[in-house]
C-alpha cells in the first residue's frame, strides 16, 4: 500500500496544527512553508478536513487554521480514510462481491489481515501523539539524558 501526497502531506498540515493546539489560527502560509507544501495544494487538502470537522478555518488578517477538536481526539484513521479512502490492498477485502472466489482464496484472507494490521496502527496515534514524536525528534539531545 502507498500513501498519496493527500494522506501524507494532510497528515504532516495536521501534525503542524497539533504542534501549535491552542495557540488561535496558524496561517497556511506559515503551514506551507514549515512542511515544505505548496499553498495551493495545502488549500486542496484543507477543505476536505473542515467539511469533516477536523479542521476549522478562520478567516481574515489574523485566520488560517486550527484544529476543530483537540490533538488527542483525532485518530490518524480518520485522517487517512477521509484523505485516502480505504487501507485495504486490494478492492475484494472491502468489497467481496466482486470476486467468484472469496470464500476460497487464501491470499483474499491475508489482504484483509494486512488491512486489520495498517487500521490497528492508524487507530492507535492520536495527533498528540504525532506532536509529540515530533518534539523528541527536535530535541534529541533531550532525550539523551532521560531515564
Amino acid at each position: 500500500m502507498n500513501l498519496s501526497t493527500k494522506g501524507r502531506y494532510g497528515s504532516r498540515a495536521l501534525l503542524e496544527l497539533a504542534l501549535h493546539w491552542g495557540e488561535g489560527p496558524v496561517p497556511l502560509k506559515e503551514i506551507a512553508e514549515r512542511q515544505q507544501i505548496s499553498v495551493s495544494y495545502l488549500q486542496h487538502l484543507i477543505a476536505p478536513l473542515v467539511a469533516a470537522g477536523i479542521v476549522r478555518s478562520t478567516r481574515g488578517p489574523r485566520g488560517g487554521a486550527s484544529l476543530a477538536r483537540p490533538p488527542q481526539e483525532i485518530r490518524l484513521s480518520e485522517v487517512i480514510q477521509l484523505l485516502e479512502g480505504s487501507t485495504a490492498p486490494v478492492e475484494c477485502v472491502d468489497d467481496p462481491s466482486m470476486c467468484p472466489r472469496v470464500d476460497l482464496c487464501v491470499t483474499r484472507d491475508v489482504w484483509a489481515e494486512m488491512k486489520m494490521a495498517v487500521n490497528g496502527v492508524l487507530e492507535s496515534i492520536t495527533l498528540q501523539d504525532l506532536a509529540e514524536r515530533q518534539r523528541r525528534k527536535e530535541q534529541p539531545e533531550a532525550a539523551m539524558y532521560e531515564i
